[in-house]
């Protein structure tokens, strides 16, 4: 008998409703964290992964002169596109899951230099983005954006390139040096040859299909087994590599999971996963049930979660272009992963990126600021008044209590220096807005 995934039964209060809207969103909306908690941790988790009719809430993004965005022309579009439907969809687990494959299958358009093509394959990383691995793996094979990125249209039987076959096993399928060879490295690329495109004065690469002319039709020896395999074999070989089951649970879990999973966790989820038929969703739905999801230690936000969170708890549209050039400086504009690799989540915060997240809560919460003349006099002189009306300004996001005293001691020095009438009437304006902010960039806020 197959061993359970085990699942949380601890409170599930407004903090573990949170947590759980975070990682596998972005975020609470107001009110929204005691509404997810009234209902349980079962209920609350079925509506994350059996979600209703897509449809986007709010107000359409605009760039910053007001017009509609042009996500497949216009520099930095395709990511206020993306961003926007993270912040407005009714979906936040299906577009979460976009982002894992995403990086998981990290493709730049620094190398497919089309934003065409890297939206549809990200319309097609959504559709499957809670079904079956083997389609997406499938998918993503013959994607014309990761024939571009990883050479595949290059890859003939007279010139195999081994460039796709190895990220194929290393990064997407196996793990590095687990369960392959670099003899099989060189056979899937000779079973994964075939596919070509043309090219067209103003529209650059179109018509991408296999070709059977340029694929290797000859015996190939794939992890012992020997056929003449075609690319579907080789994306299927992977699969039913014994090295595949380990890599695909601990990969999946490390994205809404900071330490790794017990042992035997980790063979139910196998188990669940290979019983499943690869399917994606059964294994989503038990790790977001698990106790070690809401026991366990924080995890550090990815930046376009943490700007997508700020704009949903503030009901905010995306009205503004500096959001595309802001990612690079927190580090993740999204369509431009660094490497094949994808991105590093050891690496979210540093000296650089943390300035990043600065000036993103900064034009987050700048068109709310309060203007000090206009309200001089109307706030109350007052650190936990204070203190309290920027919690509530973010949706009272769960503080501990040495972030709550750090936050109320920096209000009480700021207000006693308030020894003049002005700066009696005007100090709590500027305290409430710097408040703000300091909470944005907090500890616990850039945590979950």
């Amino acid at each position: 008998m197959a061993s359970r995934v085990p699942v949380y039964h601890g409170p599930f209060r407004k903090k573990e409703a949170e947590r759980l809207l975070w990682r596998a969103g972005f975020g609470p909306k107001p009110g929204e964290a005691v509404r997810v908690a009234a209902k349980g941790l079962k209920q609350a988790v079925d509506d994350l992964v059996y979600p209703p009719r897509a449809r986007l809430v709010g107000r359409a993004p605009t760039a910053d002169g007001g017009e509609p965005l042009a996500p497949r022309d216009a520099w930095g579009h395709d990511h206020l596109w993306w961003l926007d439907r993270m912040v407005r969809s009714n979906r936040p687990l299906v577009e979460r899951m976009t982002l894992v494959w995403h990086d998981w299958f990290a493709t730049s358009n620094a190398g497919v230099g089309s934003q065409k093509w890297m939206l549809n394959q990200n319309a097609f990383m959504r559709k499957y983005a809670l079904g079956s691995f083997e389609s997406l793996l499938l998918g993503v094979t013959r994607d014309p954006a990761t024939l571009i990125w990883l050479n595949g249209r290059d890859n003939t039987k007279w010139d195999p390139n081994e460039n796709y076959a190895r990220e194929l096993m290393e990064l997407f399928t196996l793990g590095a040096g687990l369960g392959y060879t670099e003899d099989d490295v060189r056979e899937q690329a000779r079973a994964l040859t075939g596919w070509r495109n043309d090219w067209q004065d103003g529209l650059g690469d179109v018509n991408f299909r296999y070709d059977p002319g340029r694929h290797d039709a000859g015996l190939k020896l794939i992890f012992g087994k020997s056929g003449t395999f075609g690319w579907q074999d080789a994306c299927r070989l992977c699969l039913r590599n014994p090295a595949h089951p380990s890599f695909f649970v601990r990969k999946l879990w490390s994205y809404f999971i900071p330490a790794p999973p017990p042992a035997a966790t980790e063979t139910a989820l196998r188990s669940l996963y290979t019983r499943s038929g690869y399917k994606i969703r059964p294994l989503v739905a038990a790790i977001l049930r698990h106790p070690q999801l809401y026991n366990g230690p924080r995890m550090m936000k990815p930046p376009v979660v943490q700007v997508a969170g700020m704009h949903r708890a503030l009901k905010r549209p995306v009205n503004t272009d500096a959001w595309a050039w802001i990612a690079h400086l927190d580090g993740q504009r999204l369509f431009f992963p660094p490497n094949v690799a994808g991105w590093n989540d050891e690496r979210w915060l540093d000296t650089s990126t943390l300035r990043g997240r600065w000036i993103a809560a900064n034009y987050a919460t700048s068109p709310y600021a309060l203007d000090a003349g206009a309200w001089s006099g109307r706030l109350p002189l007052d650190a936990d008044n204070l203190l309290t009306r920027a919690l509530a300004f973010w949706g009272n996001p769960t503080m501990a209590p040495e972030s709550r005293a750090a936050l109320r001691a920096f209000a009480e020095t700021a207000l006693a220096d308030a020894d003049q009438s002005w700066k009696r009437a005007e100090y709590p304006v500027l305290v409430l807005n710097a408040l703000r902010m300091l909470v944005a960039v907090s500890p616990d806020y850039q945590t979950c």
